[in-house]
């Protein structure tokens, strides 16, 4: 795996590694990661709670979008839930350049739980001056 812009990112990143999601993979315009749903990510109907899965969704929409280098940040993003995920449940997202132009972007992740899709998410990206 080699190193770019969202490996940097993401180690500095406290708020997604706290909640135990892993970068398997970054690469220009993609991105993998994992995430376990524990206890405490657990809603009153006992399924993972909406803000989690668009947690790991987003987080991984970050990593493929700043992988290209220039700091990029959200602009806007969808999310449709399609099934629930449980506790004990490992969570793998997959994000998808599907274009970028000028200095803004559009992003495909979809969230899975062994090959069932349990999420896809939309996310708009801007690069931004810093």
């Amino acid at each position: 795996m080699s190193h770019n812009a969202a490996h940097d990112m993401f180690e500095a990143d406290a708020a997604s590694r706290a909640l135990g999601i892993e970068l398997i993979e970054a690469a220009e315009g993609s991105a993998v990661t994992r995430m376990l749903v524990t206890e405490q990510m657990v809603n009153g109907h006992d399924i993972a709670h909406g803000g989690y899965v668009f947690l790991l969704a987003d987080t991984t929409f970050a990593l493929a979008c700043n992988s290209h280098g220039p700091v990029t940040v959200a602009a806007g993003a969808d999310i449709t839930f399609v099934a629930p995920a449980r506790a004990g449940d490992v969570l793998i997202a997959h994000a998808e350049e599907k274009t970028r132009y000028g200095r803004s972007g559009i992003y495909d992740v979809t969230v899975k739980r062994d090959g069932e899709v349990i999420a896809e998410f939309r996310g708009r990206s801007r690069v931004i001056n810093r």
